[in-house]
């Protein structure tokens, strides 16, 4: 049965009040009264999983001032677009240590950036433990949404993220359903892999507004279905079975006349949508207001808007606004 409100789902944390994925993000949305956090997961060098939300990371630490990681910078293809940078997978856990985290949206979140340099970077299993302890200090049942990142992209490198996974959530205690845990990747062929290694998890597809999922293209070319026809009835028929959920682009939802959360009910799944945030930078054009991009528009008209489709889920940058919005 769909739950009367959504999960509240701390997005990387808490990031619309300090830097994402940094350990005050994620025991901010702990203490502002999340259900769940989400952390993205990639991979080093020596096989360490870390929580970014790219593997490119110039735009979310302090690399770039490192000068004895100058020679790191690199152009890469990842997902058929081309990134320059510094890519995690170029360094060891060690190295990553000494970098900090800054605020990725310097200027939509000064506030969040006067936390820059402050924090180190965190492996999975940090995380894992953050909220295994909070779910303890806060006296309730707080689970993790893990996004598996770029999965295709890794294996091709020979980092196949699938039991590196695997042993952390083993090791952490997370595997065989010990506490509340979701698994989402815009690449359903990884979330097969776990599911077939016995990780006892809500398995979750991630959906784009627009394109098609990289694993699909490598495997099948111009064949590879769309996003947009995944979420059609025929294309949702496909995925019972397979994943337990979707999680739709809010603008998928915003658009006037679709049917994606009834369809997915009706076949069983849940659906989540992203990212639910009060800046006039992310609110689509009716909904924004005067201030520029950093201030707050009229995002309870928009969330309002996406809270009556029904929907199972939703991602929030500020904790204590989603909390306080969709539980009202």
């Amino acid at each position: 049965m769909p739950r009367k409100s959504p999960l509240v789902i701390g997005h990387r944390g808490a990031p619309g009040y300090r830097p994402e994925h940094s350990r005050s993000s994620y025991e901010l949305a702990l203490a502002m009264g999340v259900d769940a956090v989400e952390p993205d997961v990639v991979a080093t060098k020596d096989g360490v999983l870390i929580v970014r939300h790219e593997n490119e990371i110039s735009g979310t630490t302090d690399v770039a001032e490192h000068r004895e990681f100058a020679d790191r910078k690199t152009t890469k293809r990842v997902d058929g677009e081309a990134l320059t940078g510094w890519f995690t997978e170029d360094f060891t856990w060690d190295e990553l240590t000494t970098l900090r985290s800054r605020e990725r949206l310097p200027k939509v979140r000064v506030s969040s950036a006067s936390f820059d340099g402050s924090q180190a970077i965190l492996r999975l299993t940090d995380v894992l433990d953050i909220v295994r302890a909070g779910s303890v200090e806060h006296g309730r049942e707080i689970g993790v949404v893990l996004e598996v990142k770029h999965a295709t992209y890794f294996a091709s490198i020979g980092l196949d993220l699938a039991p590196l996974i695997e042993r952390d959530l083993r090791a952490a205690g997370w595997a065989e359903g010990e506490l509340p845990l979701i698994v989402e990747s815009f690449e359903s062929t990884i979330l097969g892999q776990l599911r077939a290694r016995g990780i006892a998890a809500s398995y979750v597809y991630l959906i784009e507004a627009s394109g098609r999922a990289y694993d699909l293209v490598v495997a099948q070319g111009t064949q590879a279905p769309t996003y947009a026809a995944t979420v059609t009835p025929q294309g949702l028929d496909a995925l019972v079975g397979r994943v337990d959920g979707i999680s739709v682009d809010k603008r998928m939802l915003l658009a006037a006349g679709n049917s994606i959360v009834p369809d997915a009910h009706a076949r069983g799944l849940t659906v989540f949508t992203w990212t639910c945030r009060p800046e006039n930078a992310f609110l689509s054009a009716e909904f924004r207001g005067h201030g520029g991009k950093s201030a707050y528009g009229d995002y309870e008209a928009e969330w309002g808007v996406i809270a009556r489709t029904g929907v199972d889920g939703v991602f929030v940058d500020h904790p204590d606004l989603g909390v306080g919005f969709f539980r009202g």
